[in-house]
């Protein structure tokens, strides 16, 4: 995930150099028109709006800017190096990425591939479906009621499934590695809320917390812990 982020700041900081013809901007923000078509849009310095409705068949990206992708619209990649992704109901992308900031996902959206931050609180609401992989290092990952098709992986966030969110693939707590990040002492957390459920196993490649509701069903643990190490609980919270 490192590799693909370096690319992706080497590919947007292009941007600064050569402006393309679509919708795009060197040092403002960009907005795309309610219910409208456009073949991309992209900025620099500032952020970056889908109206609700519209459909952009080329990328969306920044480098320094949030994007904001509005109910209903059609778009295919959405990265940005410093900033939010905010992701509202019902929308259809291909893909979504940040280095530094959040990426959110409101309900009933459907995110074809992969969903991932370094740095950043991930977060899926109810309904919602990502066909691939939701990734990041530092940050918590949040999944309300939604599906996930592949892995989660983290390294040091807290993870969170709630309200039957079904993950079906692994999730997977990285080892810390030597590029000297925070928090290598500290345990990550994660929690199977009520009817959640994961079909793969929780893949410990540190030392980890973990939490099950009464409710919820779980593959299997590994490595440096066990399913003797799971916590059983029945009320709203552990």
């Amino acid at each position: 995930m490192i590799g693909k982020n370096a690319r992706l700041i080497a590919a947007t900081c292009l941007l600064a150099l050569a402006v393309p013809a679509y919708a795009g901007s060197v040092n403002k923000s960009v907005k795309i028109e309610p219910g409208t078509t456009a073949d991309g849009a992209s900025s620099v310095n500032g952020s970056v709006t889908v109206g609700e409705g519209a459909t952009v068949t080329g990328d969306v990206e920044t480098v320094n800017g949030t994007i904001r992708v509005r109910s209903t619209a059609i778009v295919e990649d959405v990265s940005t190096v410093n900033g939010s992704v905010k992701i509202a109901d019902n929308v259809q992308a291909d893909s979504l990425s940040t280095v530094n900031g959040s990426v959110s996902v409101g309900a009933g959206s459907s995110i074809r591939r992969n969903m991932e931050a370094v740095n950043g609180r991930l977060s899926v609401e109810s309904g919602a479906t990502i066909g691939g992989s939701v990734e990041n290092v530092n940050g918590e990952v949040d999944i309300d009621g939604a599906s996930i098709t592949k892995d989660i992986t983290t390294v040091n966030g807290d993870i969170q499934l709630e309200n039957g969110a079904h993950v079906m693939g692994d999730i997977v707590v990285k080892k810390p590695g030597g590029w000297g990040w925070n928090n290598k002492k500290r345990k990550p957390k994660i929690t199977l809320g009520r009817n959640a459920r994961v079909d793969g196993t929780i893949v410990a490649e540190r030392e980890v917390e973990i939490f099950m509701h009464e409710t919820a069903e779980l593959g299997g643990v590994s490595g440096k812990a066990s399913m003797e190490d799971v916590v059983r609980f029945s009320g709203n919270k552990p």
